[in-house]
C-alpha cells in the first residue's frame, strides 16, 4: 500500500504544474491533500478527478480559497469524516478522515504560526486541544496513520538553518516540544530513549523510523533561492500507530519536479 503526503498550496495550481502526472505515474493507493485552497464545486471536475480513485474533499467555510484538505483513494472507504468538534478548527479545512476497516488515514493541515502573534496563539491552542485526541486514538486499537503539514520541525536534522530559525514559528521550543512528545522517539532525531528502547508508546515517525540519520526537507520557502540551495525544512510527515512499525518499507521525499512549495511525501507499506 503506498500512501502520500501532500501540501500543494493550491490544487488547481499544482495541477497546472504537473501534479497529477506525477500522481498517475508513482502507482499511489491513498493520497492526502492539503491547502487545496478551492471550494468542492470547483475540483469535482474531470480534470482534477483522476479515473479509478474517489475523491473526497473537506472546504474551508470562513474563507473561500483558503486552507482545505482531501483524500483521494482507489478503495471506497467505509467512512469519510471531516469534524472533530471544535468549529474555529474543523471550519477552516483543516481535517478529513478515510476509514478501510480498522485502518483510518487521516490528513492534516496543522495552522502556521507565522503571520503574526495572533496564529501563533491559535496554533498552540489547536495543539493542546489536538492532544488528548491523539492520545485517544492512539489508545483506540484502529490503525491510523496521520498525513500532512505539520508546520513544526522535530530536530536539527529537520531543518537546513537550526540556530538562526529558534525564535521562528515552526522551530520555537514549545511546538518542537508538543510534537516529539507525540512521538516514539522522543528526540526527533531516531536516537533511543534513555533507557535504550526505541520501542515505547508513542506514534511512530515513518521518515524516521526509516531513515534515522536522514536529513531531507519537504519545504522550502519561496522567497530568495531557497530551494536552489536546499535551504529547507522537513514539516510533512506520516506518523503511524505502533501496529504499523513493522509494516513501514520505505519513503522518499520527491523534491523534483517541483509541484508546490512542499514535495510530495511517500511511504510504502506492507
Amino acid at each position: 500500500m503506498r500512501i502520500v503526503s501532500f501540501n500543494a498550496n493550491g490544487l488547481r495550481a499544482s495541477a497546472r504544474k504537473g501534479f497529477f502526472d506525477w500522481f498517475a505515474d508513482n502507482d499511489v493507493d491513498v493520497l492526502c491533500v492539503q491547502e487545496t485552497k478551492a471550494q468542492t464545486p470547483q475540483l469535482m471536475v474531470p480534470e482534477y478527478l483522476p479515473d479509478g480513485y474517489h475523491a473526497h474533499f473537506r472546504d474551508a467555510t470562513t474563507k473561500k480559497g483558503y486552507s482545505g484538505v482531501a483524500i483521494y483513494c482507489r478503495e471506497r472507504p467505509d467512512e469519510v469524516r471531516t469534524e472533530l468538534g471544535w468549529a474555529d478548527f474543523d471550519e477552516e479545512g483543516r481535517y478529513i478522515e478515510a476509514r478501510f476497516g480498522n485502518l483510518s488515514v487521516v490528513s492534516f493541515y496543522i495552522p502556521s504560526g507565522t503571520s503574526g502573534e495572533e496564529r501563533q496563539d491559535y496554533k498552540y491552542r489547536v495543539m493542546e486541544w489536538l492532544k488528548p485526541i491523539f492520545d485517544e486514538w492512539l489508545a483506540s486499537g484502529r490503525d491510523y496513520v496521520l498525513c500532512g503539514d505539520w508546520n513544526i520541525v522535530r530536530s536539527e536534522r529537520d531543518i537546513k538553518n537550526w540556530k538562526s530559525n529558534q525564535k521562528n514559528s515552526g522551530c520555537l521550543p514549545p511546538e518542537r516540544a508538543w510534537l516529539n512528545g507525540l512521538i516514539a522517539d522522543r528526540g526527533g532525531d531516531g536516537s533511543p530513549q534513555p533507557d535504550g528502547s526505541d520501542a515505547n508508546p508513542g506514534w511512530v515517525d515513518a521518515y524516521r523510523h526509516l531513515h534515522p540519520e536522514g536529513e531531507d526537507y519537504s519545504w522550502w520557502s519561496q522567497r530568495g533561492r531557497a530551494r536552489d540551495n536546499n535551504v529547507g525544512w522537513r514539516i510533512d510527515y506520516q506518523l503511524v500507530t505502533p501496529s504499523l512499525r513493522d509494516r513501514l518499507q520505505r519513503c522518499q521525499i520527491h523534491a523534483e519536479p517541483r509541484l508546490s512549495d512542499h514535495a510530495p511525501f511517500v511511504v510504502d507499506y506492507a
